[in-house]
């Protein structure tokens, strides 16, 4: 028999709110203070929503007559919610292993992109990939995410730069949008390379004429609704005008502006983003000091990427400097065939390490700061009453470890819960049977 609540997550050493009084986001004096309860309990209800959270003596007097669907017994383990990913290319094809060992050899980005591979590379194999076979390698990407505290994942197109290819990969996100136990951002990407045969004007002109009218009828029809709109702006890719061409097109059908920007050259594009209104722009290695304060004003999320820089010997991402400027850090993993990076526990870590960043901040710029990078800070991002009951559980006392350790995460995460759902279990959990 059901009970009348879906899921109490009971008694934890440590609960982690992230916000405790409705926040849409954290700038850098108020990561510094994220609210903990200790001994505290989570009810979540068969809506999927969170009902009631506080110290768990007082939960159960209030819920003392309350039946639920399955108690998970949290002694002695943290709970902190469910990590948003803002940043992710998760539909290709193709293997780019073969780039590590030219970059390791000093080849650069743009290098291998001259010469055939990178995005190009990946182009030609997504193009010639059956549909199924992008659906079966999306899903399997999305899985290996939530098995390390993933819950809310922007997930981009971007390896078609031809409508058809570019609808395929949009069709595939939303087919996972509808079919998965994760929540999902899409991104149309069309912009994110100039295709081959074709000046960067003309792209421009062939998204702004062709693709953004026909994602507009398809949202209307309900076949495909997607949430972003994104242009690589880069020296040699889209410039500064095109860039405002698509992201200004996108956002007159609808689209919410989060995209590429001042990653290998300064292009302004942070300025550019503040001045339309973006919600975010990610990477920002070579941002301008004036872009920083630019992004502060216009509340524009910078969504840092430390893996990219990581991975590719790039300068890192000025994440002290934003934050002190008062703009809201989030971070993303970039995965991609270029950086391939499925965890967001090592996206914090390596946030803190290399970008010096605090743990606090990694962690609101992992939930809260993320999901209003994509929007969605109103349902996601934190653990109180009215949102989803997105949360993780991890095997420690101190929330810390989800940070700390580096790797490792199958040993350190119990659950992994999306709207009061248990989609991950450790198998050496036990369930608590009675409260």
């Amino acid at each position: 028999m059901a009970g009348q609540y879906g899921l109490l997550l009971a008694n934890a050493e440590q609960l982690v709110l992230v916000c405790g009084r409705g926040e849409k986001y954290l700038r850098q004096e108020g990561a510094a203070r994220l609210p903990v309860l200790r001994h505290a309990s989570v009810v979540v209800g068969r809506d999927g929503l969170i009902k009631a959270v506080g110290q768990a003596n007082a939960l159960r007097s209030q819920f003392s007559g309350a039946s639920f669907d399955r108690i998970i017994d949290c002694s002695g383990k943290c709970v902190l919610p469910g990590l948003v990913d803002a940043h992710t290319h998760p539909v290709w094809a193709g293997d780019r292993v073969h780039e590590f060992a030219m970059k390791l050899a000093g080849a650069s980005y743009m290098e291998i992109h001259e010469a055939g591979g990178g995005i190009h590379f990946t182009v030609e194999h997504t193009r010639n990939a059956p549909e199924e076979e992008l659906f079966s390698t999306l899903k399997h990407r999305l899985e290996r995410m939530r098995l390390a505290g993933s819950t809310l994942v922007e997930c981009k197109s971007g390896y078609g730069l031809n409508l058809e290819t570019e609808l395929k990969m949009l069709r595939v996100i939303e087919r996972a949008k509808r079919s998965m136990d994760i929540g999902i951002s899409s991104t149309y990407c069309g912009a994110h390379s100039v295709p081959k045969g074709k000046t960067a004007t003309e792209a421009t002109d062939d998204i702004i004429n062709n693709h953004l009218p026909k994602l507009k009828e398809l949202k209307l029809s309900g076949e495909i609704d997607v949430d972003n709109i994104d242009v690589f702006c880069e020296k040699g890719v889209f410039d500064l005008d095109s860039t405002r061409r698509i992201l200004q097109a996108g956002k007159d059908v609808g689209l919410q502006i989060n995209f590429h920007g001042d990653e290998l050259h300064p292009m302004k594009s942070a300025e550019l983003g503040a001045e339309l209104g973006a919600q975010a722009i990610s990477h920002l290695e070579e941002v301008s000091d004036e872009g920083i304060a630019a992004m502060a004003r216009a509340k524009c999320a910078a969504v840092l990427l430390p893996t990219t820089a990581y991975m590719l010997r790039l300068k890192q991402p000025q994440a002290r400097k934003m934050l002190k400027e008062g703009v809201i850090v989030a971070l993303g993993s970039d995965f991609n065939p270029n950086a391939y990076c499925l965890s967001m526990p090592m996206v914090m870590h390596l946030a803190c390490v290399n970008m010096k960043m605090s743990m606090n901040e990694a962690l609101a710029a992992a939930t809260i700061n993320a999901a209003y990078a994509l929007g969605k800070s109103d349902t996601h991002g934190s653990i109180e009453p009215g949102k989803q009951g997105d949360v993780i559980v991890i095997n420690s006392t101190r929330w810390e470890h989800l940070i700390y350790q580096f790797g490792g995460h199958q040993a350190l995460i119990d659950y992994v819960i999306v709207k009061g759902k248990t989609v991950y279990e450790n198998e050496k959990c036990g369930i608590m049977s009675s409260y």
